[in-house]
């Protein structure tokens, strides 16, 4: 086996102290023995995790391309956030969440949502500070215009209402930029409960149902959450959904599935908890959709078509340089190779 974890933050790369050395290498010698493999990667996780948790983390380094000439820009960690390219004039304020392994603060450079994010934006000399805050929040905040970009969002349909802004639909009051790589989004069950998705959803209706609070879905679900077909159990975040599906506290929960199992493993619970919720979790075939995602820019932001118009050209060139291909390729900097 080969671990390799790389970070870009004050070093060029994330060390593991001693003491957390000696216990890898104890887990290692633990697995020869006979420990399962979902323990022990659950656990390597954890430590990786606490190693970072433990490391400096004022300043991060984000590099990107751009005709085939690299460019590296030093960020500092505020008081409320992390900012970039500080002598920027332009500034931008941009709103996110927790949502592993897209972005978070608890990943290793913090996801490759967020450096994707910082590059962009740098590279058409904006100066970027973000802010993580529950998903809900950064929602208000922004459709309130009180920061300026929400973000990873998916698509907004036009008839959205705002929870933040009673009176108005969303759309009226963020504009979208051009999709870029996404995930998919499922509907989950508890292992070995008999549920068939019908094609039309129909078989959702009276079920109860865990959604993340101000997520968007899909405009089928999302009418008929609206219509109350079925009930809802709103919670804060995909750890706290896949605890509701696990104490049998709804019937099937709704989200990207890659996130529920970060979620899970990086979090603070036990080894045992956590192989114990993820046994317990399925996906229902097939996925609801493949969501892209979109940066959500607040209209009142003084200079939001020309924000846009470089947000779209910036994701364009990096579409076609292969720079966003290579952000997802390199994730978030940590690779377990096998």
């Amino acid at each position: 086996m080969l671990f390799y974890c790389s970070a870009r933050n004050n070093s060029s790369h994330s060390s593991i102290k001693p003491k957390q050395l000696m216990s890898l290498l104890g887990l290692i010698f633990s697995a020869i023995q006979g420990i399962t493999l979902p323990i022990f990667l659950i656990t390597y996780f954890s430590l990786i995790g606490i190693a970072q948790a433990e490391e400096p983390n004022d300043k991060l380094t984000v590099s990107y391309y751009v005709n085939e000439q690299q460019h590296t820009i030093q960020g500092i960690k505020t008081s409320n956030g992390y900012r970039f390219n500080k002598a920027s004039k332009k500034i931008i304020n941009l709103a996110t969440l927790n949502w592993p392994p897209y972005i978070s603060e608890n990943v290793c450079n913090k996801g490759w949502v967020f450096q994707f994010t910082v590059a962009i934006l740098v590279s058409k000399g904006y100066q970027v500070n973000i802010q993580f805050f529950p998903w809900a929040r950064s929602v208000m905040l922004v459709e309130q215009g009180k920061m300026d970009i929400l973000f990873p969002e998916y698509f907004i349909e036009s008839s959205a209402p705002s929870d933040a802004v009673l009176g108005k639909k969303r759309r009226e009051l963020l504009a979208l930029s051009n999709k870029f790589a996404g995930g998919d989004l499922s509907l989950l069950k508890r292992k070995g409960d008999s549920f068939n998705l019908q094609a039309d959803l129909g078989n959702l209706k009276g079920k109860i149902i865990g959604v993340v609070r101000g997520y968007q879905n899909t405009p089928e679900f999302d009418a008929m959450m609206d219509a109350k077909q079925f009930a809802v159990v709103e919670a804060v975040d995909e750890l706290q959904l896949v605890k509701l599906l696990a104490a049998k506290r709804v019937d099937l929960i709704i989200g990207d599935p890659s996130v529920f199992t970060y979620s899970v493993n990086y979090s603070n619970l036990s080894n045992r908890n956590k192989q114990a919720l993820l046994n317990s979790i399925e996906k229902i075939e097939p996925a609801l959709k493949y969501n892209h995602l979109y940066y959500a820019i607040s209209n009142n932001y003084p200079l939001r078509h020309q924000l846009l118009d470089d947000i779209n050209l910036a994701l364009l060139e990096f579409q076609q340089s292969g720079e966003t291909k290579r952000f997802i390729d390199v994730g978030s900097g940590c690779t377990l190779d096998f």
